[in-house]
């Protein structure tokens, strides 16, 4: 990993992620952090650029990171987030997700998902309660479906290298509320040859509520960080379509990584 963009708007939900990016790659020298800000007038500029690098400067002052700062003038924020992610090669986009009102997560909200809805590279979303902690453990949620072809294991095993976290691979099933199926044991088999060198741990959930199952076992296993993969008619994008899943992101406190199959 060499670069990572987190859009600011200057809101506390935005000002958080960045302290959380900048928490989070103390100590890893080689990836520059890129403060990213559109604005709609040429106006806008220079006020734009001064508080862009007095955040670089505030950053730099309490965390070892290396920070730069980027400013264009762009009509529509998503589209000119994922230009700059394409133009910089970024390896990793972080964004707040704001939950304290309807009107900011229509605002700030919307755009981080639809952020994480593209594919131009991983997107951490950062909820506006989140601190940060080390990242001593990782979930990673899975539907159990065609797992060998449908799992991004290089994208998740660069994020893993960068922090060794203990891996607990969790499948919440309905369906399958009786008893464990074969195909289930044969994708749970391919799972555990993808990420064999991090030896995870395998939970499987018998319950309805799905939110409710995630966060509960993120408490009780005290995970610090979620991974989902975003694929077409998946559980994972159920999980960021539906409202119950929006309801997760805006109201958890832990950061989700959203990486596409």
């Amino acid at each position: 990993m060499t670069t990572v963009i987190v859009p600011v708007d200057f809101s506390e939900t935005s000002l958080n992620a960045a302290r959380y990016a900048a928490q989070l790659l103390v100590g890893h020298y080689g990836v520059t952090i890129v403060l990213y800000h559109s604005y709609a007038k040429p106006a806008d500029k220079e006020e734009v650029e001064t508080e862009l690098n007095a955040l670089k400067a505030d950053l730099m002052k309490k965390f070892i990171v290396k920070v730069e700062t980027l400013a264009h003038e762009e009509d529509d924020f998503v589209e000119g987030l994922e230009r700059a992610a394409r133009h910089r090669r970024a390896d990793l986009v972080i964004m707040g997700i704001a939950g304290k009102s309807a009107i900011a997560q229509v605002l700030f909200g919307s755009n981080t998902l639809k952020m994480a809805e593209t594919k131009v590279c991983p997107v951490l979303i950062v909820p506006e309660a989140a601190s940060f902690l080390p990242i001593k453990n990782v979930m990673l949620t899975s539907d159990f479906k065609d797992t060998l072809n449908a799992t991004p294991s290089v994208p998740i095993k660069n994020f893993l290298d960068l922090f060794h976290p203990k891996l607990h691979i969790v499948n919440v099933d309905k369906d399958h509320y009786i008893s464990i199926t074969e195909n289930y044991e044969k994708e749970k088999h391919d799972l555990v040859k993808l990420f064999s060198s991090y030896h995870p741990e395998f939970y499987f959930m018998r319950l309805y509520d799905v939110d409710e199952a995630l966060e509960l076992f993120a408490a009780d296993r005290d995970i610090d960080l979620i991974i989902t993969i975003q694929r077409d008619h998946s559980f994972i994008e159920r999980f960021f379509r539906t409202n119950r899943t929006k309801k997760l992101s805006f109201h958890s406190k832990m950061p989700i990584l959203v990486i596409h199959e």
